[in-house]
This record gives C-alpha cells, structure tokens and sequence, in this order.
C-alpha cells in the first residue's frame, strides 16, 4: 500500500479532539470520513502524530495514510479537502516511503498559545483574554525554570506508574504582537494538559499571584510543592489555561529546521479609540 504524509491544520473548537471517538465529533473522524468517500474504499489507514485536545488548533499536524490505489498526490489532497468542512484544511500531501511513522518518526513538537490583553469580538474561540495586566519579565524568569529534563507529573492527569512523566523541555519563548502574548513550548513530547498547565501558572506568575520559586518546586514531580512554610494555594491543575488559545504549531522530523519566528496564528491588534 502507498504510503503519503499529510499536513493540515484546523480549528478545534467544534470537535471533540483529535482522535476518533464513536459518539462525538473529532478531526481524525472527520478526515476518514473524507479519505473513504474519495478512495470509495474502507480499507485504508490514517494515523496523527499525535492527539490534541477538545477545542485545541494545530497549524501544521502531520499524519500517515496508507491506501490501496496509488494517487498523485495534488488529486489526492484536492479530493480529500472536497469532504472536509471548512475548519479542516489539508496544507500538501507527499508520498513517502513506508519507514515514514508520523507519530514515531517524530522528533520534537511545539506549540503555540496565544494570550490576548483585551477582549476581542473575533479572535475569541483562539485566545485566552487575562483581564489583569502580566509581567511579561516576570514570566520570562518563570519559563527559563521549564527548560530541560524535568518530571511534570505536577502538570498533567497522566498516572506516572503507568506512563512517564518527564519531558525534555527545549524552548519556552514569550513575545508579544500587538495585543497578544504568544508562549511558544517545543520539546520532545508532551503529556495530557501540560502545556496550558504550564501557560496557567506562568500567567498567575505575571499576575504576581505565584513565586518563581514555586514553579521550581513543582517540577520535581509532586503535586505538591511542599518545601515551604507557605505553599501556594494553587495548583497547576487550578490554573489550566482555556483550550481555546492553544495550538500544535509544528511537528519535526529529522533534518526540519526549528528557526521558526515567533508569531501569531490569529491576530489581535491594539484597540484604537
């Protein structure tokens, strides 16, 4: 069977996530819905590099499809993107060889999440608005304590006897554009609400409700920080950002260059009176 490697990118907020699901709408549901109609053929297979949450974007996730009949691959996208609704968009379709796993050839991921200081008419459904003025010097000491090889355990659902929880963190940028804060996260893998966990307790940081300290303590793993006289009254899991502001950004595979700016999937410029 062919094999082609698949970009796309969507909107999230009307689907249940990524992953196929029985009783509720998701994008890999969506997108074998349109591969069968086109291949008139139910014998195909389609695999994400991994999932994202309800109401979560992605810019650029990559999948495998392996078909039965080969296609060039322009018709094979172009017929593809006939079924699909108009928040699921397949960017390029390529033939690759079948050593290519879009989940397991991956080498790193990143993701964006957009922070908006106003409240805006638009950009709603991909922000999240923090009414509160952030410090963003204050955030950026906050996420240099991410980087590296850490458990967090503290920032995720996942059981750590049953899957582990420590993730090589290689970047946390802050920028701003317009009246957004942009936090990008690129490592190695990620674990179940992580990255709006981590986005969380960074904004409570720029808010000057949490310590910088109090990030380090967290990341050894306990969901509690202990170690202090006076512990926060958060908790990572209390302060998860919306699902709304985030997206997969990229998924990299070996030999992709990772200088990538910085910048806004949807914009939110400042208000003028």
């Amino acid at each position: 069977m062919p094999r082609y490697k698949l970009t796309l990118e969507y909107a999230g907020t009307r689907y249940s996530g990524w992953q196929k699901q029985k009783n509720a709408r998701t994008v890999q549901g969506e997108v074998e819905r349109a591969v069968g109609e086109f291949t008139r053929d139910k014998t195909f297979e389609f695999q994400g590099s991994g999932r994202t949450d309800a109401g979560v974007h992605a810019l650029r996730q990559v999948a495998h499809l392996d078909v039965r009949k080969a296609s060039p691959a322009e018709s094979l996208r172009r017929g593809i993107n006939d079924g699909l609704p108009a928040d699921i968009h397949i960017l390029s379709v390529d033939s690759v060889p079948h050593r290519f796993h879009a989940r397991h050839a991956a080498v790193a991921r990143s993701y964006l999440y957009q922070i908006s200081r106003r409240r805006s008419a638009f950009a709603k459904p991909f922000v999240w608005w923090v009414r509160e003025p952030l410090d963003l010097d204050r955030m950026r000491a906050a996420a240099a304590a991410f980087g590296g090889m850490h458990d967090f355990q503290s920032f995720s659902d996942d059981d750590p006897e049953e899957k582990s929880t420590e993730v090589l963190v290689e970047e946390v940028a802050i920028a701003e554009d317009g009246d957004l804060i942009l936090i990008r996260v690129a490592g190695s893998h990620f674990i179940w609400k992580m990255v709006r966990r981590m986005v969380g307790v960074l904004a409570e940081v720029g808010k000057g409700g949490l310590a910088i300290d109090d990030v380090r303590r967290w990341l050894g793993g306990s969901k509690d920080p202990g170690g202090s006289k006076d512990p926060p009254l958060q908790t990572p899991a209390s302060l998860t950002a919306p699902a709304s502001g985030l997206f997969l950004e990229r998924v990299f595979y070996e030999g992709d260059s990772r200088q990538l700016p910085l910048e806004a999937a949807i914009a939110v410029r400042p208000a003028r009176g």
